[in-house]
């Protein structure tokens, strides 16, 4: 954490959870042996796309061996089986319903979850997205492996083009998921993307968007290889501060690679190779008209368009896999890595003018670690599952500072910036077990219940032992119930956790200055603990064939609530914990399919509410700060209601496609106690296979519309708590695409 944390107090600040019955007779109990290599079945898509009636999905001539392709599909379905939601609430994208939305695999991997219930937007200084009302409390696994936080703020390491298909996991999660638990997405890569075949493509429009990528993959003898690129360079990198449709000074420029071997052992094991990278540049974007505050180096007349921050973004990832499955036992053990950096350069002297304060960030995470799953059916009625994580991370948070001293009367500043310097490196641990054990009780119905167990060594050393237990019921054919509770252990991220030497700021070792806090504590940031109770339905209409509808309730307590935000100029979030905090909500779903017409639709009312802060604390205004210690708040990223739609029609050949978002707005106001307006975004597609070079080989050409109604919209408006700078939605923008097989 830096000290660019610190909260200003200017109005311009805002530029930026057996008893044996005596029978003689037991009744009958019908239990099926499961299959032995068969993965449990996956949920159904929410988003469908039927297959073009152009030649373009038929497959290469060039295909792969049939001998490893049938072991590599019967290793994916094993290594699922590993890894089941179990009693969690799913919802599942396919790469073929991705490409049916607007902009496709062109659209970034958070706009794409916005289609799932339950999923709000944010900036991308907040996070980009929330799940069930929870910040930050997202899991990212690819192929089953765990990927460890980064320090990233706006840079998304995984481009859309990889995914197969794309699960997200809520609720009570199942005893092996733990550390991030507000939701688990669960990436597959592509499994048909090994028959001697590519992709290059194009596609650009508004805001002086450019982004071009080539996907390939192939077999070659036992291995199977895909690799994937793209450049996007645009004008709007961050959300606009302001409501017009340029932003000013807001260019980035993004590079991300993906590469994927694996490589068949024999016919019941294989090892797999992934690594990405991404890495990209952010102009801040700038608020004009602003009023100058202070002097700075004699400059006191400073325009508030012409401000020159950026921030650099790199996270690159290697993981290394070995998957057997071999009669009643599946396992699969990973060995993982990560690196992470930021750097933020602020702009030394108007930064210094408008906010009082010039903060040069750099944070940096490396993480190495294991992950090891195994799944073991015993008899025909039970599966065991029993795995352990180890990671080990380095963590390094600089912070070189200016600020200008208070005036004797302390309501200005004096124009004789000093500088400080704050640095800390930390080497932190995270262990992680379970034991679960999935019973099928009978046909129709499943209890799984485990146990696991969490041990973090960082700036603060905790452990927890987490129960586990939820039960899936299917009383009638399209019908499946599930209720479920888990104990959760969260840590925090060790970098957003990092303590800040408030003595550098605070007389009388340094004089009273524009870092100085209201309230001089900063308790250490400890880990969440919570439970949570989630219920749900979904349920197939049979008289309406290919519709489905769901509804899913949840309620989470929590101890030692986490929240992040962004407290300072400097584009990077300091985190803090609320002594109590509870999140409760429903969700509705439904999905729709006939024929070449598809269609969804979800909404979502949800509270979280939280009280007392008791870390971090020299981060609040002290009014703020006794006001909260009083009273339950809502969280800054609490939005009540939120919905998505959607719909997808293949006609001659063309498609025909639309999606939709709502929010009611997130909090605003002094310790959120208002907030923003509603809104909703609509955006359309339009794409068509041309066949030009082969009948296999189809020419893809999309256009896409962004925001058709042009509706204006503020996501942040730079009151809230962790809330730093307005922040609007997109303006209507127009984009065009073409994309080639070979």
């Amino acid at each position: 954490m830096s000290l660019a944390a610190l909260t200003t107090f200017y109005p311009a600040a805002s530029l930026m959870a057996q008893t044996t019955a005596p029978v003689t007779t037991l009744p009958t109990v019908e239990v099926d042996a499961p299959k032995q290599t068969q993965a449990p079945r996956r949920p159904k898509v929410r988003v469908a796309a039927d297959k073009r009636r152009s030649t373009s999905q038929t497959r290469p001539q060039t295909e792969a061996p049939a001998a490893v392709e049938g072991q590599g599909e019967r290793l994916d379905a094993a290594r699922e089986s590993v890894l089941p939601p179990g009693g969690a609430a799913t919802h599942t994208l396919t790469h073929q319903a991705i490409e049916a939305l607007p902009q496709g695999s062109n659209a970034t991997l958070d706009k794409v979850l916005l289609q799932f219930p339950g999923v709000t937007q944010d900036s991308a200084a907040s996070g980009d997205l929330h799940i069930r009302d929870e910040h930050a409390n997202l899991q990212y696994r690819i192929n089953g492996v765990m990927l460890p936080d980064g320090v990233g703020a706006f840079g998304q390491i995984l481009d859309t083009g990889i995914v197969g298909s794309l699960s997200l996991l809520t609720g009570a999660l199942p005893a092996q998921y733990g550390q991030r638990t507000a939701g688990v997405l669960d990436i597959q890569t592509k499994a048909d993307a090994f028959n001697n075949s590519g992709l290059v493509g194009v596609y650009g429009g508004s805001n002086g968007t450019i982004s071009t990528n080539v996907e390939y993959g192939g077999t070659i003898g036992q291995m199977q290889y895909f690799l994937s690129g793209r450049f996007l360079q645009n004008n709007l990198g961050i959300e606009n501060p302001t409501p017009s449709v340029n932003a000013i000074h807001d260019r980035t420029n993004q590079e991300k690679g993906f590469l994927y071997l694996s490589a068949m052992i024999d016919p019941t094991s294989r090892l797999t190779f992934m690594s990405g990278a991404s890495n990209a540049t952010f102009q801040i974007p700038n608020n004009p008209g602003q009023a100058p505050v202070n002097t700075a180096f004699g400059v006191s007349n400073f325009d508030s368009s012409r401000l020159n921050e950026h921030q650099n973004e790199f996270n690159q990832f290697n993981v290394v896999s070995y998957q057997t499955s071999n009669g009643a036992f599946d396992t699969q053990t990973s060995y993982f890595n990560r690196t992470s950096l930021l750097h933020f350069y602020p702009d030394p002297v108007g930064d210094l003018v408008f906010n009082g304060v010039s903060s040069d960030v750099y944070r940096q995470s490396v993480v190495n670690g294991i992950q090891q799953d195994t799944a073991w059916r015993i008899g025909y009625a039970h599966t065991l599952r029993f795995g352990l994580s180890l990671s080990a991370e380095r963590t390094l948070v600089n912070s070189g500072t200016t600020v200008l001293p208070l005036d004797p009367s302390g309501t200005g500043t004096t124009d004789n910036p000093f500088s400080l310097f704050d640095s800390n490196a930390k080497t932190g641990w995270l262990i992680g077990t379970y034991l679960q054990d999935e019973w099928k009780i009978t046909n129709n119905l499943t209890l799984n219940a485990g146990l696991r167990f969490d041990q973090m060594y960082q700036y603060f050393d905790a452990n927890q032992l987490s129960p586990r237990v939820s039960l899936t019921w299917k009383p009638f054919d399209g019908t499946i119930f599930h209720a479920g509770y888990a104990r959760n252990f969260t840590p925090p991220s060790q970098v957003i956790a990092s303590p800040v030497n408030l003595a550098l700021v605070t007389p009388p070792g340094a004089p009273a200055n524009t870092q100085t806090p209201e309230v001089g504590q900063n308790s250490p940031v400890l880990p969440e603990r919570s439970h949570v109770f989630d219920v749900g339905v979904t349920q197939n209409i049979h008289a309406i064939p290919g519709l489905e509808i769901g509804a899913d309730a949840y309620y989470k307590k929590a101890r030692d609530l986490l929240d992040d935000g962004q407290f300072g100029a400097a584009y990077v979030l300091s985190g803090f914990n609320y002594d109590r905090g509870e999140n409760v909500g429903v969700e509705l779903k439904s999905t729709y399919k006939n024929g070449n017409f598809s269609a969804y639709a979800n909404l979502a009312w949800a509270k979280q509410i939280a009280t007392n802060v008791i870390s971090n604390q020299y981060l609040f205004g002290a009014d703020e700060l006794a006001y909260i210690d009083g009273h339950y708040i809502y969280t800054d990223h609490a939005q009540m209601v939120s919905g998505s739609a959607g719909a997808s029609y293949l006609w001659d050949g063309t498609r025909y496609s639309v999606s939709m978002v709502y929010g009611s707005g997130l909090r605003s106001g002094f310790a959120n106690t208002d907030h923003l307006p509603g809104y909703t975004q609509v955006n359309l597609g339009l794409s068509h296979d041309f066949t030009i070079v082969a009948p296999n080989k189809p020419t893809t050409v999309r256009f896409d519309v962004v925001n058709v109604f042009d509706t204006i919209y503020q996501i942040r408006d730079g009151s809230g708590i962790g809330v730093f700078a307005p922040q609007y939605g997109p303006r209507r923008g127009f984009y065009f695409g073409v994309s080639q097989r070979f």
